[in-house]
């Protein structure tokens, strides 16, 4: 119960990888908000979190607004109280060449990656200082290492978050709150094999096609794809007690694929 009164806030928390966050944060103690921007998706891990005698709410958040941000967090608190732990996993991605790449594009991955954890990031320092102090984890990527050729709002958004990461960890180190970056590499997600609106996926580019699914295994040193709950156990630590000193700096979940 490492997180035992503690109060979650996870964001593209109906998807493969926040959605395995929400379920292992409630296993070990915390209440949490199941915040995307489709509810039907946040309401099927509020489901599951509740059907093992969790704690969790739903709440559909486009992290793009500010308001509908403010709002999460209300609701959140009125709910649990002041929310002491924020992870910021909504995503979205164009695997499109920079000739490809059109404005629309990159306003939608910048808005959701870059902008969508900055928006959060504010809205949550207040509940968190009433809290007493808490810990942000932004979700980076291969590309926060070494961003590719493709989708340049991709990685120019991965980057950044290296930049927020350490500015918000220098901003509020005072208040008692921290601030992480977790880097995964490949992951086997539905972010990668569905064709959703925010990262349209077909055979060229979808782990269903086992030429994809083996390219991406060839480029993972220990063997194997990360899979969601590997993420969740790195998120765990760095908002756990066992973190308390790491603040600003950057864990990578990769299998080795950024050697």
């Amino acid at each position: 119960m490492k997180l035992e009164g503690k109060v979650a806030l996870i964001t593209g928390g109906g998807g493969g990888m926040g959605g395995a966050q929400a379920r292992l944060f409630a296993r070990e103690g915390a209440a949490v908000c199941v915040a995307d921007l489709f509810a039907d998706k946040a309401d099927a891990v509020t489901n599951a979190i509740a059907g093992e005698n969790g704690r969790a709410m739903g709440v559909r958040l486009d992290v793009q607004s500010s308001a509908e941000w403010q709002a999460a967090v209300d609701a959140t608190e009125r709910m649990y109280g002041p929310v002491s732990i924020l992870c910021n996993n909504a995503g979205a991605n164009f695997r499109v060449s920079f000739d490809e790449q059109t404005e629309e594009m990159w306003q939608l991955i910048i808005g959701t990656i870059l902008t969508g954890s900055f928006l959060g990031t504010k809205a949550v320092i207040p509940s968190m200082r009433r809290a007493g102090g808490g810990v942000i984890v932004n979700l980076g990527s291969l590309a926060s290492i070494r961003p590719g050729g493709a989708s340049p709002a991709y990685g120019a958004a991965k980057i950044g978050l290296v930049g927020l990461t350490r500015s918000t960890a220098a901003s509020y180190a005072r208040d008692g709150i921290r601030c992480v970056l977790v880097s995964p590499g490949h992951v086997d997600t539905p972010f990668l094999r569905a064709n959703a609106p925010y990262s349209p996926n077909d055979a060229r580019t979808s782990l269903d096609n086992p030429d994809n699914y083996q390219r991406r295994l060839a480029a993972t040193p220990l063997g194997r794809l990360q899979t969601p709950e590997d993420i969740a156990r790195a998120f765990l630590f760095v908002v756990s007690d066992d973190a308390a000193m790491v603040t600003g700096s950057m864990l990578t979940v990769d299998g080795g694929a950024g050697l």
